[in-house]
C-alpha cells in the first residue's frame, strides 16, 4: 500500500511548549526612547491560541499609551523541525515586513529569538515566570553585539 504522503504528522512536544504563552494576557510595559518612539509607560493586552493543529501560537497584542492604541503586533510562533529551532514571524503597525523569521531557542525557562534585517537585529526574550504570568524583553542592536532595550515588560493571564 502506498503512503500518504499528504498525511498530517504530529505536533512534536516542542510545538507544545508554546502552549505556555496560550491564553488573554494584559501587560505592563515600559516602552524605551528609540528611532520610532518616544519612551514611557504603556499597558498591553496579548491574545494567544494554539491553531492548525497544535503547530503554531497565533498571539495578538495591542499597545495602549495615554488612553490611546499605538502599536499593534501578531506573531506567530512554531518550532522547525528541519533546523531544530523556534521561529516567529512578526509583523507590526509599523508596516516593515521581516526578510526571515527570528529563530532560536529555550534555555531553562527562556524562549530568546532573533532576527536581522536591513534596519538591525532584533532579539525577543520571553520568560515564563508562573503558570500565570511572563516577561517580555524586546531589544535592538545595529551590530548583533551590543543590545538596547526597546521593552520590557510583565504579562499576566486573565482567567
Amino acid at each position: 500500500m502506498t503512503q500518504d504522503h499528504l498525511a498530517a504528522s504530529s505536533p512534536l512536544p516542542e510545538h507544545a511548549r508554546l502552549a505556555a504563552f496560550a491564553g488573554e494576557w494584559n501587560g505592563e510595559e515600559v516602552v524605551f526612547p528609540s528611532r520610532w518612539t518616544a519612551g514611557g509607560p504603556a499597558t498591553s493586552h496579548t491574545v494567544a491560541r494554539m491553531d492548525l493543529n497544535g503547530f503554531y501560537l497565533i498571539q495578538d497584542s495591542v499597545q495602549m499609551r495615554d488612553g490611546k492604541q499605538v502599536f499593534a503586533t501578531h506573531g506567530i510562533f512554531t518550532f522547525d523541525r528541519e533546523d531544530r529551532t523556534y521561529k516567529l514571524f512578526w509583523y507590526d503597525s509599523l508596516g516593515y515586513t521581516p526578510p526571515s523569521p527570528a529563530s532560536g531557542g529555550w534555555v531553562g525557562k527562556t524562549l530568546t529569538l532573533v532576527r536581522g534585517s536591513l534596519r538591525g537585529n532584533a532579539r525577543h526574550v520571553y520568560e515564563i515566570i508562573d503558570d500565570n504570568s511572563y516577561s517580555l524583553k524586546i531589544q535592538f542592536s545595529p551590530d548583533a553585539e551590543g543590545w538596547a532595550d526597546v521593552l520590557t515588560g510583565v504579562y499576566r493571564r486573565i482567567h
